[in-house]
């Protein structure tokens, strides 16, 4: 089995080109990459969705590098701060990842565009195979658009087997397809834990949640990595990695947001100003 992250990076011409790759049904990415290496992927858009639109999900954001390629995806949990995966915010330096928001289609010139100013990573961070594979960035300036709300203990039942969830981005329609210029979603049921690990050897339930058929079919792909998985406007995953893209029996793999929800609330609190 070849574990695949949402975002890989590949320099061409001298730019930076980032890709992120996927199993699950989300959002979209950038530049291709080889989707057979590991790693590494063409840009992912929703396998199996539809066209969404931000009047709906207002907290969908993408990332750019400087020279404006999108190379992950993520989600604004404060009025100053946007959660990812870590590998998305390790992937590009501090100073030259740009957070987009408010841009249904990525061919205007809508919302804000606004540099960060800190990188928070989960400590013990290494790979999205092994957990932890979440990050929060505070951007210079602040959200004109409503933030998704982050899980409490109350929200357990949001993640039994069964629980129809929303993924959303800009990546690929299928593995090594054509990118989405629009935001696009698709619905995918939460995997139980034990179905989960025995697709994948390496999940671990702490720090993981599945979700996806077991037929296939509806999926995030390369370019969807720190993407979100919501019910209603509660997060509950980002999307962090997957085999390929909607194949049978091979879920997507999302960091479970209930575990990090303390930390991405301290990190995410508004500065502030003075």
């Amino acid at each position: 089995m070849s574990v695949k992250f949402r975002r890989s990076l590949l320099f061409a011409s001298g730019a930076l080109l980032a890709v992120a790759a996927f199993a699950v049904p989300v959002v979209a990415g950038t530049a291709a990459a080889d989707p057979g290496a590991a790693g590494s992927g063409n840009q992912a858009r929703i396998v199996g969705g539809e066209k969404a639109s931000l009047a709906d999900h207002p907290y969908a954001v993408y990332l750019t590098d400087a020279g404006g390629n999108q190379f992950c995806g993520a989600v604004i949990v404060s009025s100053t701060s946007v959660a990812t995966a870590a590998h998305c915010a390790k992937a590009v330096a501090k100073q030259d990842i740009r957070v987009v928001a408010g841009r249904e289609d990525k061919r205007t010139g809508d919302g804000q565009v606004l540099g960060v100013s800190k990188v928070w990573v989960s400590q013990g961070y290494t790979d999205p195979t092994k957990g932890g594979d979440v990050a929060v960035l505070t951007v210079r300036g602040q959200f004109g658009y409503r933030p998704a709300k982050l899980p409490d203990s109350g929200d357990a039942g949001l993640y039994a087997k069964g629980t129809q969830a929303t993924v959303l981005g800009w990546g690929r329609i299928a593995d090594g397809g054509a990118r989405s210029d629009y935001l696009r979603s698709a619905q995918v049921p939460v995997v139980s834990d034990s179905e989960c690990r025995t697709d994948y050897d390496v999940y671990d339930q702490r720090t993981m949640v599945c979700a996806g058929y077991a037929e296939g079919g509806v999926d995030a792909c390369q370019g969807d990595s720190g993407g979100p998985l919501v019910v209603g406007d509660t997060l509950i995953g980002i999307v962090s990695f997957g085999d390929g893209c909607a194949k049978a029996n091979r879920p997507g793999v999302y960091t479970r947001v209930s575990t990090y929800a303390d930390d991405i609330e301290a990190q995410a609190k508004p500065r502030l100003l003075g």
